[in-house]
């Protein structure tokens, strides 16, 4: 049965909750989105106007998802992932529509504080690294690391983003602190991986 009996969550008298759906206290769901059966979404998410999930498709805490996107069965988002206007994720990799591949859905993965910009693409049988930062237009097709900051068509790794989204240096380098909250990031053949957290 729907979750909705709490007063802590809103949803717009436009949308649709399919049965079978539970959603997390202080999530906001606004004009025209349809959340299909058995979808879960966490705590403290926001999904704008016209969006689709599900469905059986699960959605951390704490997310924002922006207007226009759909999130297919097979894709699942962790906590902290934003998803731009009219970003799209697939879950066939040669769809036809006279072929039913249902049977055949690849899995996504969108891993923790991730950025999906507007109008991404993300090619399905992927995952996204934690706080990576997917750039508007990009078409993704294969795995971004944590804290990769992929742009282009195809997409390709120009540089790394700290978790609060600022760039970190280009070039080489092996420790690092990010300009905008002065966490520190160690770099190695592996990746980026985070030192410290941001100073107080």
């Amino acid at each position: 049965m729907k979750n909705l009996n709490s007063d802590k969550v809103f949803v717009h008298e436009t949308a649709t909750i399919d049965d079978g759906c539970k959603i997390g206290d202080g999530t906001k769901i606004w004009h025209y989105s349809h959340i299909l059966t058995e979808s879960v979404i966490g705590l403290n998410c926001n999904l704008g106007q016209n969006v689709m999930v599900g469905p059986s498709v699960s959605i951390g805490d704490d997310c924002k998802i922006q207007n226009n996107v759909s999130v297919y069965p097979g894709v699942t988002l962790e906590d902290g992932v934003f998803c731009g206007p009219s970003m799209t994720f697939t879950n066939v990799l040669n769809p036809r529509s006279e072929v039913d591949r249902k049977h055949e859905f690849k899995k996504t993965i969108v891993k923790r504080g991730a950025t999906l910009g507007a109008n991404s693409t993300i090619v399905c049988d992927t995952v996204i690294g934690k706080y990576a930062f997917i750039g508007a237009g990009t078409v993704v097709t294969k795995d971004v690391p944590d804290y990769g900051l992929v742009i282009g068509n195809p997409g390709r790794l120009v540089g790394f983003v700290c978790a609060c989204g600022v760039k970190l240096p280009d070039g080489e380098w092996i420790d690092a602190n990010c300009k905008g909250c002065s966490r520190e990031y160690e770099r190695s053949e592996s990746g980026v991986k985070e030192i410290t957290g941001a100073s107080t």
